[in-house]
């Protein structure tokens, strides 16, 4: 663990790719003033816990308004004295810790610090080491900063091995940033307050259901600011950014804004609205309740058009209840041996199948490109006797460096053959719908039976409803409604049509729907009529002119 420890803190990668996202000073400046941390106020007698400071960007400020507030309330000053507990700062890398270090020195400089205080004192606030395992004392009153956006497969398995045991809500797939939130605001002091700039994905999606049940327990959500489209970092980042504001407090409403202008004076007045401290309330803010309910997705969105998603949850079983499945293609972590243009694959014809790709979709109808997928697979699941295939084994064996390689094949050497995801030949012979993952609107295409998904389309198959008739309906606005309220998204406002995502759709039964509405459904699928999907869909489900009206102007 120790080596990986270090091996992480004297990286040379690229900040980006080290997590590293450098957050613009008009942002930081607001989320001090959010959570309260202003230099009209005894900072000195509060403390401040920034957990990953890289190059400063919220470390640097907060010093700045330190040295403010104890200029003003002290006339006799003993730097070491009155200011060595007020800061702790992380940071693992050791490059980014030794420069803003001398930055921190020069800064207490200027302030008239004689440089030995000023050495002192940055020494008792800076930590060069891993936040989830240095030992840090106390609590905290404010805890801010940008947490680093770390995928698990960057960390070596000694080091997530130990994270795991320490941090419940590392669960699944979850980023780096889960645990950061986690350690953070259990470092928190009663009535203290938390407030992060990071991707809003464990807000809505599974690995963040253990996160989210912590704060609903323990917290309260108090401020949420949705930065989509909003340039709040020094580059380009593909997650969709929010600010959260927690406090170690009885739970209560929500104030939330979207999209607030990045200028000084603007931030500077929507802050004091979120705080409740504005006399004239601004009109972007927004106040929910009952945001935070155990693990459940966040829901953030206008009244109107949430109480038209309860309403339809409250009257209509889920997609699957109501008979439909859904699943997601194979993966099979060396798609270059794994798939090629069938007629090319030196396999036996048993041992390939034809495979649908996302740009044999792009249409909105299936165009197959004449790509396959080799299937180690037999019919019941079990993985085939290679001895039984000569020609499958020949094509196998000389990949095999690439196959097994990969994790799935290490962990069983004697299965080094098999895909990732089993493969079900009965899949490709049912009639399925195929959803890609990544879309501004939904795209669903009727496939009749011939072809398999890869893992970057989602399908959907049922014993009870007519596919066609449900295309239309997952076409409409409804459905894209119901995904947005549920989906984190990407940049540039583009949804996740997961699985997860997905589930939560609700369908009337079959033998509900009328015979000439099954008709109408199927016939505007058939010719992608998208207006004709979405009014059927509409009065399928009985929308009111105030529903209507609601999802108009989603």
């Amino acid at each position: 663990m120790s080596e990986a420890v270090e091996e992480l803190a004297r990286s040379e990668r690229a900040d980006e790719r080290r997590g590293a996202i450098f957050t613009k000073r008009e942002v930081v400046e607001f989320i001090l003033d959010l959570v309260g941390y202003t230099d009209d106020k005894p900072l000195h007698t509060q403390r401040l816990l920034e957990p990953s400071f890289g190059g400063g960007d919220f470390l640097l400020p907060a010093v700045e308004r330190l040295l403010r507030s104890w200029d003003r309330a002290l006339k006799a000053k003993q730097p070491v004295g009155d200011l060595a507990e007020c800061i702790r700062a992380v940071e693992l890398h050791e490059d980014s810790w030794m420069r803003t270090r001398d930055t921190v020195i020069e800064v207490l400089l200027a302030a008239g610090i004689e440089r030995r205080e000023a050495s002192r004192l940055t020494s008792a606030w800076l930590i060069q080491g891993d936040f989830l395992l240095s030992p840090i004392e106390g609590c905290f009153d404010f805890v801010v900063g940008n947490p680093p956006y770390v995928r698990q497969e960057l960390i070596p398995n000694a080091l997530l091995s130990v994270y795991r045991k320490r941090f419940s809500t590392l669960y699944d797939r979850a980023d780096l940033y889960i645990p950061f939130i986690e350690r953070s605001l259990k470092l928190l002091s009663g009535g203290g307050v938390l407030s992060f700039i990071c991707a809003d994905r464990w807000m809505k999606n599974r690995y963040g259901g253990p996160l989210r049940e912590l704060v609903a327990r323990d917290y309260h959500l108090r401020v949420y600011v949705d930065m989509v489209d909003t340039p709040a970092f020094h580059s380009d980042v593909i997650a969709y950014p929010a600010i959260t504001v927690i406090g170690r407090e009885t739970p209560g409403p929500t104030r939330v804004a979207e999209r607030p202008e990045l200028s000084a004076s603007s931030l500077k007045t929507l802050a004091k609205s979120l705080r409740g401290e504005s006399k004239k309330p601004s009109p972007l803010v927004r106040e929910l309740t009952g945001v935070a309910s155990g693990s459940e997705p966040w829901v953030l969105h206008a009244s109107d058009t949430l109480d038209l998603v309860r309403r339809i949850e409250s009257s209509f079983p889920t997609l699957e209840a109501a008979g439909c499945k859904v699943g997601i293609g194979v993966a099979t972590g060396a798609d270059k041996a794994f798939i090629g243009p069938i007629e090319e694959l030196d396999v036996e014809p048993d041992r390939k199948l034809p495979l649908v790709m996302t740009r044999d979709i792009d249409s909105g109808r299936v165009n197959w490109q004449g790509k396959g997928v080799i299937n180690p697979f037999t019919d019941e699941g079990r993985l085939v006797d290679l001895a039984e295939f000569p020609k499958l084994r020949a094509y196998l064996e000389a990949r095999k460096d690439q196959i097994a390689g990969r994790h799935v094949a290490q962990k069983m050497p004697a299965n080094w053959y098999r895909t990732i995801d089993r493969i079900t030949p009965d899949l490709a012979r049912r009639e399925k719908l195929l959803i890609p993952d990544i879309k501004g609107q939904a795209q669903v295409v009727y496939e009749d039976g011939q072809l398999y998904p890869h893992h970057n389309l989602y399908f959907v198959v049922s014993d009870t409803w007519e596919l066609k008739a449900l295309q239309a309906i997952l076409l409409s606005r409804l459905t894209r409604l119901f995904v947005a309220t549920y989906s984190t998204k990407m940049r540039g406002g583009f949804l996740r049509f997961q699985a997860q995502y997905l589930r939560r759709i609700r369908l009337p039964l079959w033998d509900t729907v009328p015979l000439a509405m099954r008709k109408r459904l199927s016939e505007a699928a058939d010719m992608l009529d998208l207006e004709e999907c979405d009014k059927a869909t509409c009065e399928l489900y009985g929308l009111s002119a105030k529903e209507l009206l609601a999802l108009d102007q989603h």
